[in-house]
């Protein structure tokens, strides 16, 4: 028979493996977006149609997995904080995850809808560098949450 369970022990290792996972998760997607999403997304193409189409078809399929990897993030987040409260390598990576994900929000989904709207060089350019940004964003989180563990 084991003894009881310490709430800030064994509960704030798996929370911060937890952590770990869902960064490193958000991590991988990121950089699938940055190496292979937009570079297909952006082609080049003179077809206004092709444009739409494409960029409509980018929207709808992302559009579900961006919100399982953001979802994942929030819930791995929050019991990594609630769990061990004290681990300032946990709050650094769901700071910075956090930071990515309202740089998606103000400004890669606004661009985005501009971009539905017609194709426009400065914006696509405005897109790709916020996406680097996410990019160093969401390493940085799982960089930092593979930490947390480390120091529990």
């Amino acid at each position: 028979m084991t003894g009881p369970v310490d709430p800030s022990g064994s509960a704030g290792s798996v929370a911060s493996a937890a952590l770990v996972a869902v960064t490193w998760l958000h991590a991988g997607f990121q950089l699938v977006v940055t190496a292979l999403v937009y570079p297909a997304l952006l082609a080049p193409t003179t077809d206004a149609a092709a444009w739409a189409e494409r960029h409509d078809r980018h929207s709808r399929r992302i559009a579900p997995v961006v919100g399982v990897v953001y979802g994942a993030l929030v819930v791995g987040g929050a019991w990594a904080l609630i769990a061990a409260p004290r681990s300032w390598a946990a709050w650094l990576s769901v700071a910075a995850a956090a930071t990515a994900v309202a740089c998606t929000a103000a400004v890669a989904a606004p661009v985005h809808g501009r971009l539905g709207r017609g194709r426009d060089e400065r914006l696509e350019r405005r897109l790709v560098r916020v996406d680097r940004l996410r990019l160093a964003l969401a390493v940085g989180a799982a960089v930092l949450a593979a930490v947390a563990v480390l120091s529990d």
